[in-house]
């Protein structure tokens, strides 16, 4: 698949690798404001302690059940952390631990070069990337009740599969690379209570998401993220969908596109999003001015955190549920679809 084919935004495209940070890795890099179909950005932050984020999070959409794996290095903190939820059930499991200062948590400049590994006493999280591109995740920990629980997954990269990559530019001193990614497939198994079950025997695939983040942000924030993946009918196409909000507003770029087939259409248009944060389990309505997508997504679960840590506070919505509506790729041909499964979010936090 061509990088540079013609796509329906004003935003410049990238085609070659490039540092995110100046070579004193102070500031922004202005080659590198822009957006990709793969990621280019080698993510040399230096200084400026307190204000870095770096984070890898996986999660694997599995009709009622998702996992979610997460490594996160905000300077003073890191964050190891699984997770699961059965839609069917709501029950819920999982484990964290955390590490101050982030000792023990190294995640490299170009994100996926290099195992991410973390061993504590109630949680074993390794992530890995073979060349093969396939992304393996391997945990074991142990439950609030005691019991002991695990969860292998495989996410592959299939030849071509596109992401959405790009640089958001708040100023030359506050910025971030992100690098999404939608409609992997997945196999694998969780493994709790000594049942296991396997993601892939969902009848409606079992999809990988990855949103990496390394930045240097502003101490309050708010953004929205949302995404979801699945095959329309029976022999229709694979479906992605990678949108954003709020912390992108004003910047000249977005976080939105979708894919289809593997192919990213990027849609640099803000769009509107129609929610409720007191009444989360309310549809949430993502329409695009440019005409590229329109969608509702229909909660079916509603996982709410509120994390109050001295310096570190954040709330968060984060609703998985069926999508439905329509998106367009380059060629502005509609592809309808309902109970497409994906999540959607919104995080305001003081980190």
């Amino acid at each position: 698949m061509s990088d540079k084919s013609a796509q329906p935004t004003h935003e410049r495209r990238l085609h070659d690798q490039v540092n995110l940070a100046t070579p004193d890795g102070a500031r922004l890099n202005p080659d590198a404001v822009g957006w990709s179909s793969a990621p280019l950005h080698r993510a040399n932050l230096r200084g400026s302690w307190g204000r870095n984020k770096r984070w890898d999070y996986w999660a694997v959409l599995a009709g009622d059940l998702v996992v979610a794996a997460t490594f996160a290095d905000i300077d003073y903190l890191g964050i190891a952390d699984v997770y699961w939820v059965d839609l069917a059930t709501g029950s819920t499991g999982g484990a964290a631990a955390a590490s101050p200062l982030g000792r023990g948590l190294e995640l490299p400049e170009r994100p996926g070069t290099a195992p991410l590994t973390f061993h504590h006493k109630r949680l074993d999280l390794i992530m890995d990337d073979p060349d093969d591109g396939t992304t393996i995740i391997s945990a074991r920990w142990t439950e609030s009740d005691g019991s002991p629980a695990e969860l292998e997954a495989q996410i592959a990269l299939p030849d071509g599969h596109e992401s959405l990559n790009v640089v958001i530019p708040w100023s030359e001193r506050r910025f971030q690379y992100t690098s999404k990614h939608q409609a992997r497939p997945a196999t694998g198994h969780l493994t709790t209570g000594g049942v296991t079950r396997r993601l892939e025997d969902s009848s409606r695939g079992a999809w990988g998401v990855l949103d990496v983040g390394r930045g240097r942000w502003p101490y309050s924030t708010r953004w929205n993220w949302g995404g979801g993946a699945g095959r329309v009918g029976d022999d229709g196409p694979v479906v992605g969908i990678q949108i954003g909000a709020k912390w992108t507003d004003g910047t000249g770029l977005t976080e939105n596109g979708v894919i289809i087939d593997g192919r990213l259409t990027k849609v640099g248009a803000e769009l509107a999003w129609a929610y409720s944060w007191d009444d989360p389990m309310r549809p949430w309505k993502i329409t695009d001015p440019s005409g590229h997508l329109d969608l509702v997504l229909t909660p079916r679960f509603d996982k709410y955190s509120n994390i109050n840590a001295g310096v570190l506070k954040r709330a968060t919505h984060q609703v998985f549920g069926d999508w439905s509506g329509w998106v367009a790729g380059d060629d502005g041909r509609r592809i309808e679809f309902e109970g497409l499964q994906g999540f959607a979010e919104e995080s305001r936090a003081r980190w």
